[in-house]
């Protein structure tokens, strides 16, 4: 795991960095914040479109490890192609680049978190796993833009930008000594049919025969020679396997967890991507105008905190009440952020709000790990993470739009929008919870749903 982390440490920081460099190297080359806000644009737009490929190809790829060097290596090519031609070149080129290394942004910030699940063991480890892996998520995201900021002032833009391609370029490196094992291929003629399992490796589809069938519902079928993993998806209703680019969309709509969890952080998401306008707007109202990135920046370090505490502690609260608490937390902490008059005390309340925002993160990347179906397990998470970041790019543009309102306002609306998450996470899960019976007619699948949700 510790290689791992480096890996994933590396290339999130020249993400969350790279918000930054591309303004900062756009403003000085050309004096147009408003191309910077273009560029930016295109590099992010592409993590919704391009995540169900990517997904895709991570689980049809033959050698997962190619696949990962690979992208991370394109990911730092574009970097360094942007630090050459922005303002040198044809502003289209630029953007080219912009799009092809944004398409390789969703196996940053999600494929490489499907990774945990087959390096760290399915128990406490797994847990323990994940927490550290939202540290790093969290760790980058305060190292990112600090380090891009300090030598774009001591130095220059493009002296970050080649930096962050550099450090982009390192991560690919590392991971080609990731120990990531080869895709198992199972007989053609003894495989049973998952619905969710990508189509091209698995030939034809079997007869129905072969079809597992509970033991309660027919006594003369003959008996099922193995049991599926704990993670494995169930058949999908009609029995047919889904297209190898809907397939993760498959498993986000129609497994319980995943829907829930999907929609609850995307909604939270949309409150989360107007927080920095926000942070900035509510500190300059508080007699304080060069505050807001302070604000920003002890929020990030509350959820490091919070998810290294996590990580360091054996908790035996189960993921979907950690999500239930970190949404709530983080609601009630930023809505009193909003009422109190003081600056300080704004500051010691984000950083609450960051603390209960980093549970949130490592419990959100272990549902994922444990109800995604191993053959779609890449393309939930960069799924996941996808929507997440259109829906952070959605709240931007509406507070951007919004900004005639007072911040202590638009803070309540954020916070509201966190509480409204958690709720919204409740009513899918227990609205899910009459439908398991159906999910799967006849098979056993959904009894093994209902006990993995009991056992949380």
């Amino acid at each position: 795991m510790r290689l791992y982390l480096m890996t994933a440490f590396g290339a999130r920081l020249a993400e969350e960095g790279m918000a930054v460099a591309l303004v900062l190297l756009t403003l000085q080359r050309t004096g147009s914040a408003a191309h910077g806000a273009f560029l930016l644009t295109a590099w992010l737009a592409p993590h919704a479109l391009a995540a169900p490929l990517t997904g895709a190809l991570a689980a049809r790829m033959r050698s997962p490890r190619l696949f990962y060097v690979g992208a991370l290596a394109g990911f730092a090519l574009a970097i360094g192609g942007l630090a050459l031609t922005v303002g040198r070149a044809p502003g289209p080129l630029a953007l080219a680049i912009a799009l092809v290394g944004g398409s390789c942004g969703p196996v940053v910030s999600g494929g490489l978190s499907s990774l945990v699940a087959t390096l760290a063991p399915d128990d406490g480890a797994r847990s323990r796993a994940y927490a550290l892996d939202a540290a790093v998520y969290n760790a980058a995201s305060v190292t990112g833009p600090a380090v891009v900021s300090l030598l774009a002032t001591t130095s220059s833009p493009v002296t970050a930008t080649l930096l962050l391609a550099a450090t982009a370029a390192t991560a690919a490196s590392l991971t080609t000594a990731l120990p990531l094992p080869r895709p198992s291929r199972t007989p053609r003629k003894s495989r049973p049919s998952p619905a969710l399992s990508p189509g091209p490796e698995s030939g034809p589809a079997p007869a129905p025969a072969p079809r597992r069938q509970s033991s309660t519902t027919s006594a003369s079928q003959p008996p099922c020679p193995a049991r599926p993993p704990r993670d494995q998806s169930p058949p999908s209703p009609d029995g047919r396997r889904s297209p190898a680019l809907t397939t993760g969309v498959a498993a986000l709509w129609l497994i319980p967890e995943l829907r829930a969890i999907t929609a609850a952080t995307s909604l939270a998401f949309v409150g989360v991507g107007g927080l920095t306008t926000t942070a900035v707007l509510l500190a300059e109202r508080r007699g304080h105008p060069e505050g807001g990135g302070l604000l920003m920046t002890v929020f990030a370090i509350g959820a490091l905190a919070g998810s290294l505490f996590l990580a360091r502690r054996k908790s035996a609260v189960p993921p979907r009440r950690l999500v239930a608490y970190g949404l709530v937390g983080t609601g009630l902490a930023l809505a009193a952020a909003a009422a109190l008059p003081s600056f300080t005390a704004s500051a010691l309340l984000f950083t609450v709000a960051g603390l209960f925002d980093g549970p949130l993160l490592s419990a959100t990347l272990r549902i994922r790990a444990d109800h995604a179906p191993p053959s779609v397990r890449a393309q939930v998470f960069t799924l996941g993470a996808g929507l997440k970041i259109s829906a952070a790019a959605c709240g931007a543009a509406l507070t951007g739009a919004a900004t005639a309102l007072t911040a202590p306002v638009l803070l309540l609306i954020i916070a509201a929008l966190q509480l409204s998450a958690a709720l919204l996470y409740a009513v899918v899960r227990a609205h899910a919870r009459p439908a398991r019976k159906s999910f799967v007619p006849g098979g056993p699948a959904p009894r093994a749903v209902r006990e993995r949700g009991r056992s949380e």
